[in-house]
């Protein structure tokens, strides 16, 4: 994104190989936080649909495609911001705050445009997860626990889902429960501070 090319993405399953379930859930997972999301398989690649990897893997790859349609009208603001302004849709935690060193350093972690940060889970068998956060105050978007930055934290990266956190004053056009209609989603801002607009 960095380099002018906003719409990346990997092929969740890849073509060589026979990736385990954990690991192809934890790439399905990972991919519906990117602008270009698709599985992929080849004839001499074996087959790579979510559910040839169990039942499990089934309803939680269906859970993060969920979410990825609940943002697809985030996806479509991103997309608009990238054709009007080249600001990629997957950027580096240092974004906004280059200054920092931390920030800099961390290669396994990105923000999903200004509003979302995302925390892909690397490692088999894991189910927590550190990452650093930039300044000001992040909501764990699953339960709403708040955590501040600067600073590392640990969360929980169950299997069923990798961890995002939202900007607290950020905002975001997302689908509405009934599938149709355009809702605004906004994640309060820090105590004391305001806003309009």
């Amino acid at each position: 994104g960095l380099c002018g090319v906003p719409y990346s993405g990997p092929d969740v399953g890849g073509f060589d190989g026979h990736p385990s379930a954990e690991l192809y859930l934890r790439w399905f997972q990972l991919g519906a936080w990117m602008p270009l999301f698709r599985t992929h398989a080849a004839i001499d690649a074996g087959r790579r649909e979510p559910w040839e990897f169990g039942p499990k893997v089934l309803e939680y790859a269906r859970a993060a495609m969920e979410e990825r349609e609940r943002l697809r009208p985030y996806f479509v603001t991103l997309s608009w911001l990238a054709r009007s302004t080249g600001a990629p849709y997957v950027r580096p935690l240092w974004w906004s705050a280059p200054e920092e060193r931390e920030l800099r350093d961390c290669e396994d972690a990105f923000l999903l445009g200004d509003a979302l940060l995302v925390a892909p889970v690397l490692t088999r068998g894991t189910d927590r997860r550190a990452v650093r956060l930039p300044r000001g105050r992040w909501y764990e978007t699953v339960t709403g626990r708040v955590y501040e930055g600067p600073g590392q934290v640990l969360g929980e990266a169950p299997l069923s889902r990798i961890p995002g956190r939202a900007r607290a004053g950020a905002g975001g056009p997302v689908r509405g429960e009934d599938g149709g209609a355009v809702e605004l989603e906004v994640w309060p801002p820090a105590p004391g501070r305001t806003g309009g607009g």
